[in-house]
């Protein structure tokens, strides 16, 4: 048998939605478990919408997560003299014929369809007509002559033997009447002329691929084996959509959700192995099987992102980590300035607890990012007169230490505490507005260790808390 070969052949008409991502995802892991190579077809052949922008989104969006392809682009636009040569033959040979009905005779066929409320067939009428019969004054299309009679089996790697009828299939349209060839005859061209083995894709192909068996039986090309994964659903079990919120990878990205997090999560839904959860890049290649992908529809669920994500912000060794976030910060916040950077890969250990995104990581961390406190109006309220004796008596006492740690910084804490009659959420918040803006935030000892000596000495001596 040759060499696994598969592709991902996206539409540069848009943003590369999630379920071409994972697609995109089970072709490349089978072709590295396999030993083989794996493909990108860029089917640009719809002019009007096609754009480089897309193209280059699609490229960038697969490199983010980790899937390079092999070899060069192949670009369908500049191979549609093949796809028109495979046609003619298709013609010569009578598999195909040219079909004379005007554009009103077969909007007339699709009414009287939906009037009886069945799915519309072309009617077949050109199938038999002598060319001379052919009127002068209309271009045809040329319409593939499908099998009328018995059955096709599709021995699907996922789905197992789906039958289908063959008068079900109707007479397609290969080339339209301007000459143009369609999605079917293309896709069969360059798949043939790639050297495809295998088509992984959504099982919404599949009537697809029962055409494109019957191109590939007409033209005595062998037959690539075909795999049909279930359709990702929303949560409410309708088909997930590019209309949808959350349906493409800069959805992802832009909250701070890391490239291991969301391949892991994709890995996951609809392929299982075991009862394992986490896999590494290398553990992916090495146990992905066409026989772990289930046959039903799986639920995107943005929660179980979070916390695939949260998984990886706790575990991945903390360089890592600080320079994830500081590529997230170029990209989609404010960068974090050089000085700044030594004590936000200090502060890491404890700005991540909790944290399920790099945003929060990036909320967490913006009282060490930012040269000024930015007050929460609300929590500054609560710096009451006794507050203010608390903030003034700790700079006080914080003036005699030499070195900041927690040793240090507890014993002033439980005195202040103790003279001041309150409990350590008295001590703890007023310090923690002071020195954040917020009640809310990382522990007081956190805060004041990764903010330094003289930059807790500025901020507690600041006028707008007088």
């Amino acid at each position: 048998m040759s060499k696994v070969a598969t592709r991902f052949a996206p539409s540069p008409t848009g943003a590369l939605h999630i379920g071409g991502v994972r697609t995109a995802l089970f072709n490349w892991l089978f072709s590295k478990n396999q030993k083989g190579t794996f493909h990108l077809r860029i089917e640009d052949t719809d002019k009007e919408r096609s754009k480089d922008e897309h193209k280059k989104q699609i490229i960038d969006s697969l490199r983010w997560l980790g899937i390079e392809h092999d070899g060069d682009e192949y670009i369908q636009s500049s191979k549609i003299n093949d796809h028109i040569k495979v046609a003619n033959k298709l013609l010569k040979n009578g598999n195909a014929y040219k079909c004379y009905c005007s554009a009103e005779e077969i909007e007339a066929q699709k009414k009287r369809a939906r009037q009886k409320k069945l799915p519309y067939i072309y009617n077949r009428k050109w199938r038999d007509i002598p060319e001379s019969d052919a009127p002068k004054d209309i271009k045809p299309v040329i319409r593939f002559k499908s099998k009328i009679e018995g059955s096709t089996i599709l021995k699907d790697l996922v789905q197992g033997d789906v039958e289908i009828e063959n008068n079900t299939i109707e007479d397609f349209i290969i080339l339209r009447n301007d000459g143009t060839p369609t999605y079917n005859l293309s896709a069969t061209v360059d798949d043939h002329q790639m050297n495809m083995t295998h088509i992984i894709r959504g099982d919404d192909h599949k009537i697809n691929t029962f055409k494109q068996m019957q191109i590939y039986e007409a033209m005595n090309w062998d037959l690539p084996k075909f795999a049909h994964i279930p359709l990702i659903h929303t949560l409410e079990g309708k088909k997930l959509s590019k209309r949808d919120n959350a349906s493409t990878l800069d959805d992802y990205s832009k909250i701070g959700i890391m490239p291991d997090a969301l391949r892991n999560y994709l890995l996951r839904l609809g392929w299982s192995y075991e009862d394992k959860e986490i896999f590494t890049l290398d553990e992916s290649i090495k146990h992905f099987n066409i026989e772990g992908i289930g046959k039903s529809p799986s639920k995107l669920d943005i929660s179980r992102i979070l916390s695939m994500n949260e998984h990886y912000i706790k575990n991945i060794d903390e360089n890592d980590l600080f320079n994830q976030l500081t590529e997230y910060c170029k990209l989609y916040k404010s960068e974090i300035k050089s000085e700044k950077k030594d004590k936000i890969k200090k502060s890491l250990t404890f700005l991540k607890n909790k944290a399920k995104t790099l945003a929060d990581i990036f909320n967490n961390g913006q009282y060490i990012m930012v040269d000024e406190v930015n007050f929460n109006q609300e929590d500054v309220k609560l710096i009451d007169d006794k507050a203010k004796k608390v903030i003034s008596s700790f700079t006080t006492k914080f003036a005699d230490v030499d070195k900041i740690s927690k040793e240090t910084l507890e014993p002033i804490v439980n005195e202040l505490i103790k003279s001041n009659d309150t409990n350590f959420k008295g001590v703890g918040q007023p310090l923690r507005i002071a020195l954040t803006g917020s009640k809310f935030g990382p522990g007081i000892y956190d805060i004041i260790i990764s903010l330094g000596k003289e930059e807790v000495t500025k901020r507690l001596s600041s006028k707008k808390l007088s």
